[in-house]
């Protein structure tokens, strides 16, 4: 007797964990995937109108395989690539839009992360200084004068200031932690759409995330708990 041993077409082939930003930095870094950034509004162009995230949303609706990847500049893009940067061209104007998906990509492009300005304090400096032979002295400003009594006489002298300021200005370093958090918050709801879309074939996307705030020593994250790739 003959025995038939169904034939499983799903891939066994297990994913590679990473955390958003290590995906990112695949996608833009390694793949060199393009943003395919939404046109302005008012602006028409010849054809359906249908962007890259549509194409992909209803292919996966469909349960079809996203195949093939695009040939850019000679170099062939990763499938899962394009669905990761589809999502960045995403990011709602609310976390700051079409700037803040190339402000993303380009930094996932490098492998760097935002300067939060780390381990930088305020420090009272000169306005101005000067050199001479004797070496560097902060520059003075004539604030008024004052008569003063030396040896039995009224003179009239000059008060002398040094003008300060803080270098870095602390809201230079507020700033940059802003734009920290504002990238933060971006990829964070990039991972939570890849998660949410199931569409990567390759990579799982984990809970891992950039540290919220790293300028502040016990911040921690409330989402510490594994997430699910939802497939």
């Amino acid at each position: 007797m003959t025995f038939m041993r169904p034939i499983n077409n799903r891939s066994t082939r297990q994913k590679r964990p990473l955390g958003v930003q290590g995906i990112l930095e695949w996608a833009f870094g390694v793949e060199k995937a393009q943003l395919e950034l939404p046109e302005p509004e008012g602006v028409v162009r010849e054809g359906y109108g249908f962007g890259l995230e549509y194409i992909l949303m209803q292919r996966a609706a469909l349960g079809c395989r996203i195949d093939g990847g695009r040939h850019k500049m000679g170099s062939y893009t990763h499938p899962d690539a394009e669905v990761i940067a589809a999502c960045v061209a995403g990011i709602p104007d609310s976390l700051g839009g079409k700037r803040m998906a190339i402000r993303v990509a380009e930094l996932a492009r490098a492998g760097l992360t935002p300067d939060w300005m780390p381990g930088v304090v305020p420090r009272c400096v000169p306005v101005e200084t000067k050199r001479n032979q004797h070496g560097e002295r902060a520059t003075t400003i004539v604030v008024g004068t004052e008569r003063v009594l030396s040896r039995g006489k009224w003179l009239t002298v000059e008060v002398l200031a040094c003008p300060v300021t803080f270098s870095p200005h602390p809201q230079q370093i507020d700033a940059a932690r802003r734009a920290y958090d504002d990238w933060w918050q971006a990829l964070d709801w990039v991972r939570d759409g890849l998660v949410a879309g199931g569409m990567l074939r390759e990579v799982a996307v984990t809970a891992a995330m950039p540290k919220v705030r790293p300028w502040k020593k016990r911040d921690i994250h409330p989402q510490s708990f594994p997430l699910s790739n939802g497939i």
